[in-house]
């Protein structure tokens, strides 16, 4: 296990907090922020792990399919990924002109989180294995 995979889940595992506490004070952009790092950031840890290249994108997408190619399960579906990739830049900026019709909401928050939840927990446990 490298260094630097476990640097990238330990950042991980803090967005998942920022998250977490984020939607318990109802902070919903911020909550969707941190929970897109965290699983972003878990993700590239596992890209490590399984000696695949760090990779420098933002996409959830992207990096699920590389694991998925190297037979890495994560057990994250295409549609929470692309979930996770729409939300990145709305939940960051206000772009309201850009995409009218985005209103983060506790049920987003918790979605995306539960998402997040999981993807970390993958992670931990295979690090934890290692």
């Amino acid at each position: 296990m490298s260094a630097e995979g476990r640097r990238w889940l330990t950042y991980a595992q803090e967005n998942l907090r920022a998250a977490t506490l984020c939607l318990e004070s109802d902070l919903f952009n911020p909550c969707l922020q941190n929970a897109q790092q965290a699983v972003e950031k878990a993700l590239k840890a596992l890209h490590l792990a399984s000696g695949l290249p760090l990779k420098k994108t933002h996409s959830i997408g992207e990096l699920r399919a590389d694991l998925l190619r190297a037979k890495v399960d994560l057990a994250l579906s295409e549609e929470a990924a692309e979930l996770l990739d729409a939300i990145y830049l709305p939940s960051k900026y206000p772009l309201g002109s850009v995409l009218p019709n985005f209103e983060p909401d506790a049920g987003m928050a918790r979605r995306c989180l539960t998402i997040a939840n999981h993807v970390v927990a993958v992670a931990t446990k295979r690090f934890a294995s290692e």
